[in-house]
């Protein structure tokens, strides 16, 4: 999804950069999709990283004693 976003904001700004006409306005939408796509990555982290916090903070099971 970012890489989308990014493809459409380059494909935006260039023309504004080569003196062309501008894309039509369903590009400049598309171009939203890096944010988003930035959101759900940054989700991702945040997630994984409260887990390893809540496993690391949990106490480990007592070991049984080894009957050798």
């Amino acid at each position: 999804m970012f890489l989308v976003g990014a493809a459409a904001t380059l494909a935006t700004v260039a023309p504004l950069f080569l003196g062309s006409e501008p894309l039509p306005s369903v590009f400049y939408w598309v171009c939203m999709l890096m944010g988003l796509g930035f959101l759900i990555a940054a989700a991702g982290v945040i997630r994984s990283a409260t887990a390893q916090r809540r496993q690391v903070a949990a106490p480990s099971p007592p070991s049984t004693p080894s009957a050798t």
